[in-house]
């Protein structure tokens, strides 16, 4: 029966009778109830089901190139492609040269991490402009588990290639400390990207959500300020052991001041002249890139001419400097991970792995939603993860998208990933050729290097009196991870962050309050009557809100803030008529006693009987759990015992279900069902009681 008819019907009947009016009715429709042997099946049969149209399907999705490739417009997109990826390529050099050193690693192993990621991400990934290669805070977490393992390996802190540890390495010979510290990389990131393609075959790529922009805004800006302290040590030309543990960003500062006795004048100089070439010559670029139509490589120029000063000048002869050493050309065969340090490193590649997977979700969406386009999480995690598993067998570490050679893709006219694989040509032409011409490079350099592309990152402190005025629970957030991450522990601050941010939801739902509603005129329109003017009350009839889901952890708040709003707390109140009734009966006072009493007690009949009817709007009530339930039953029990009928309006369907399940509607207890859809039938119907003291109707 359509709904008109079945409203229409029943006005008719409440015109025809004598009574409190019936709300309109709606029809619920039957929901077919499947067994969940039934739903397995399906879900099962679909995904294992095989034939060509399936197979091919699975290819497409599975390879994206495969799909966008035949599609690709070579007129009108080869040109941007080609100069995109040409100019990250260029950008790539220095800058892969550079994380290496933070991540502990030899240069040559950024060059094969930057080169094998710009291709892999190509054929699978779904974003059109991210960059993936080498991300700042990624290396830094590589370093640190590098550094770690080194020690408990037994390698002397300072670098030391012709020193052995004891290391049962299960890959090969013994090796030395650069053998060995590629060992922890590769088999950190082959163990990341497992658990990539792990949570992508689990479908759980909507774990990015949990991780809010605050969260990873604070986390990168507090490991920024970790890096940066990691770097001075090569500002100054010292040698000293990266600290580990909890706080070890004081520790270094600590460390760096003991030592400040022993700094190398030449590389010192040496960093302060890099500082004030790139630092204004980036703000430039940054300035400009509207009118440039790429970005200037100054850092490339500033490796060129360092390089060049400090082979002809002998800086490592003369001065002893540290340089980036001999750097081999072509490829190195294939290597297997250790896989005996897989139980020790794999909390830290957890980590990692949502810290990549995140960036490179943040981002790819970020871009696809800016050009039109959409993305797919879960292929963005078997992307990143096989830009980490395949590579690992050529001794790579970590990646992810990086925002910045992201943002140059993008500004250069990028229009697909074909631009990967132009900067992949451009690093294999590196790797082939050029790569040993970098031997007399400066290690001062590349933190110089570091240290001016966290600028991004290092500005957010100037945003943050913005970021208070537009939302404290967020900067509260973002203040909270950073300097969790910076102050105690890296790993840790992402941890702090994720629990911090949960906490700060749960708290939204317990700071929550009743409030009282008003009617705005005729109109079927109910708002806070302390928010808004010019609304009414409606006389023994109470409109109430709670705009927090009612669950085990605010169900008491609830009733406290419901009770405290009412002005009418039924157990309060139960126990002063019990009082009241227990002097009553004890008759020890006189004549004029009795009057008082008499008279108290027909001013609180009074006082409370004008209210009737409590009415609920459960219409920001999204869910309840038994507790929530239990609640429910509590207010209308309290209530009716003190003449007050409770009415729920304007609830949904999950509600309503969780209400029939918990046994709220009870027919033998008088609590029967009434479904009311609007504020003004649940006033109605209250309006039109006879008795005050009636049944507890229940309205939904």
């Amino acid at each position: 029966m359509p709904i008109e008819e079945v409203c229409d019907s029943v006005s008719a009947e409440d015109d025809a009778k004598k009574g409190p009016d019936v709300p309109c009715l709606l029809e619920e429709r039957v929901k077919e109830k499947v067994s969940w042997k039934e739903v397995l099946r399906k879900k099962v049969g679909k995904k294992c089901s095989c034939s060509s149209a399936r197979v091919k399907a699975l290819l497409i999705d599975s390879i994206p190139i495969v799909k966008w490739l035949p599609r690709y417009q070579f007129k009108d997109w080869i040109i941007g492609d080609a100069m995109s990826g040409l100019i990250v390529g260029v950008l790539l050099v220095p800058q892969s040269i550079a994380y290496s050193l933070l991540a502990e690693q030899d240069p040559i192993y950024g060059l094969y991490t930057s080169f094998f990621a710009s291709i892999i991400y190509a054929l699978l990934g779904t974003s059109r402009h991210i960059s993936v290669g080498m991300f700042g805070v990624l290396c830094l977490l590589v370093g640190q588990v590098v550094d770690r393992e080194l020690t408990l390996a037994g390698y002397p802190s300072d670098t030391n290639q012709t020193t052995f540890g004891n290391v049962d390495n299960s890959t090969g010979p013994i090796c030395d400390r650069s053998c060995y510290a590629v060992t922890v990389a590769a088999t950190l990131t082959f163990t990341a990207g497992i658990y990539q393609v792990l949570m992508g075959l689990l479908q759980v790529g909507f774990v990015s959500v949990y991780l809010s922009d605050s969260l990873l805004s604070g986390f990168a800006t507090g490991a920024s300020l970790t890096i940066l302290t990691s770097q001075i040590k090569y500002f100054l030309g010292l040698h000293l052991p990266r600290v580990q543990g909890w706080g070890s960003l004081i520790k270094t500062w600590v460390s760096l001041f003991k030592n400040l006795g022993h700094t190398n004048l030449c590389d010192l100089v040496t960093s302060i002249i890099c500082l004030l070439v790139l630092v204004p010559t980036k703000e430039l670029n940054d300035r400009f890139k509207a009118k440039l139509k790429a970005p200037i490589p100054f850092e490339l120029f500033v490796v060129i001419a360092a390089t060049l000063a400090s082979h002809f000048g002998r800086f490592e002869e003369t001065y002893g400097s540290d340089v980036a050493g001999n750097i081999p050309t072509g490829f190195m065969p294939p290597q297997l991970p250790n896989w005996s340090l897989i139980p020790n490193i794999a909390v830290d590649a957890f980590s990692i792995a949502i810290v990549g997977f995140a960036i490179t979700v943040s981002l790819s969406e970020m871009f696809a939603k800016k050009h039109g386009y959409m993305v797919d999480p879960n292929q963005e995690m078997y992307a990143i993860g096989f830009c980490n598993i395949i590579p690992s067998f050529f001794r790579c570490f970590t990646t992810s998208a990086a925002l910045t050679k992201t943002l140059v893709k993008e500004s250069t006219g990028c229009q697909t990933q074909l631009s990967g694989l132009v900067t992949a040509l451009v690093l294999l032409l590196v790797l082939l050729v050029i790569a040993p011409a970098f031997y007399s490079l400066q290690k001062c350099v590349l933190a110089v290097i570091i240290v001016v592309n966290l600028r991004g990152a290092l500005r957010k402190f100037g945003d943050i009196p913005q970021m208070w005025r537009v939302n404290r629970v967020d900067t509260i957030i973002w203040l909270i991870t950073m300097a969790t991450s910076a102050l105690v522990n890296t790993e840790l601050g992402l941890l702090v962050g994720v629990l911090v941010s949960a906490f700060c939801v749960l708290g939204r739902t317990q700071s929550a309050q009743v409030r009282q509603l008003g009617q705005a005129g005729d109109r079927e329109l109910f708002e806070d009557l302390a928010s808004y003017k010019g609304l009414q009350s409606q006389p023994g009839v109470a409109v109430f809100r709670y705009e927090a889901p009612i669950y085990y952890a605010n169900q008491a708040l609830f009733k406290k803030s419901l009770y405290r709003n009412v002005g009418l707390d039924p157990l309060k109140e139960k126990a002063r008529r019990r009082k009241l009734d227990k002097q009553r009966n004890q008759k020890q006072g006189g004549e004029d006693q009795k009057q008082e009493l008499d008279v108290s007690t027909n001013v609180d009949l009074l006082q409370h009987n004008s209210l009737h009817t409590l009415v609920i709007d459960c219409s920001p009530v999204l869910f309840l759990d038994t507790a929530g339930v239990n609640a429910l039953k509590e207010v209308c029990k309290d209530y009716e015992g003190l003449g007050v009928n409770v009415l729920l309006a304007q609830c949904n369907t999950s509600v309503i279900d969780s209400l029939r399940r918990g046994g709220y509607y009870d027919p033998k207890k008088g609590t029967k069902e009434i479904q009311f859809h609007t504020l003004s039938d649940a006033v109605s119907y209250a309006q039109s009681l006879k008795s005050q003291n009636g049944d507890c109707d229940t309205v939904v």
